[in-house]
This record gives structure tokens, sequence and C-alpha cells, in this order.
């Protein structure tokens, strides 16, 4: 396994199935380092060096560590019950949701549900969104009204890898402004 492969292993691990290697998470979705370690070695060969630069180059800074590095989390993203100690934070007047083409009629009709995460992810530019968009297929991106939204009381937080997350998004707030070509 390449340390990319091992990076999506630990974020099934980490946001969704810590079972699948024997280890549990606490209610703030930090595990025990070891125990991830040990875990995933039973599979492939992994040591603590090799975690600390996937912690460290991963582009999209999915994982922490707590201060003395005995725990790791997934900074977001989880679609099980974790509380990763967002605080409620304002956003700007506006941010932005990619996905594929295949869900617009339902996201113009119902708007952005979180689905099986905690959370509806929104980014802060445009080119992120469209990055985000063009994994799931053809790329639509939204435009939401977050100020409108942070004023009329929907919370807001932001992780610590810079994504907006909010429980849901009304159809009243967002605008598509890419559609498919």
């Amino acid at each position: 396994m390449t340390l990319t492969d091992i990076s999506r292993f630990m974020s099934l691990i980490l946001r969704h199935k810590p079972e699948v290697i024997g280890i549990t998470l606490d209610c703030h979705g930090w595990a025990d380092t070891q125990q991830l370690i040990k875990g995933i070695a039973r599979r492939t060969p992994f040591t603590m060096e090799m975690l600390e630069e996937i912690v460290r180059t991963d582009s999209k800074q999915r994982y922490s560590f707590n201060e003395d590095k005995s725990c790791i989390r997934a900074n977001q993203g989880h679609s099980i019950p974790v509380d990763v100690e967002l605080k409620q934070t304002a956003p700007p007047e506006w941010l932005y949701h990619g996905t594929a083409e295949k869900y617009a009629a339902s996201i113009d009709k119902e708007g952005l549900r979180h689905g099986r995460r905690l959370y509806v992810h929104l980014s802060a530019d445009e080119k992120t969104a469209l990055t985000v968009g063009k994994r799931h297929g053809k790329p639509v991106i939204y435009l939401v009204r977050s100020g409108d939204m942070a004023r009329e009381g929907y919370p807001f937080y932001l992780s610590e890898n810079k994504v907006w997350l909010t429980e849901y998004v009304p159809a009243a707030y967002i605008s598509k402004i890419m559609k498919p070509d």
C-alpha cells in the first residue's frame, strides 16, 4: 500500500468504521495513535514516522494529533456521531458547494443535506468547490448565502482544515452558479 492508500484507509477508520481494525474512538473522535498504527500494521507495514508523514503532507489536512501525538482524529467528515469540538463561527457572506450533476435536481428542491455525514461541507472559494464536484462526476457549483443564513440563526462551524460546516442549507439560500456542460 502507498501512503495515499493508507491515508484513504485511515479516513475510513477515523471517520466511518474504526471497528475495521478493532479500535474505538472517544466521544470527540480521538483514537489512540499506537492502536491505530498496530491496527493498520496488521494489514501493511506502518510506523509512527509514516503516520506523521501522512498527517503533515495531506493536501486536505484531514487529520490532527493532540499535543503529545498520543491521539489522532479526523478533522471532519464523520458519518459516526462524534463531537470534534467545533466552535460556532460567523461565516463569510458567501460559501460554495461542489457536487455532481446527478444530485442537482434533489438539491434544487430540498436544499443541501448532510446525507451520511454529520454536516454539509462548504468551501470558501469556487475553485475548491469545483474540485470537490469533479470527484463525483460532472460538476455543479452552488453559491450559498451563508451570511443570511447565519443572521437567521443557522449555525456554522469552521473545521481545523478550513472546511465550513453546517447541518442543513435550505434551497431558498442556494443558487446554481455553474451548470454542467
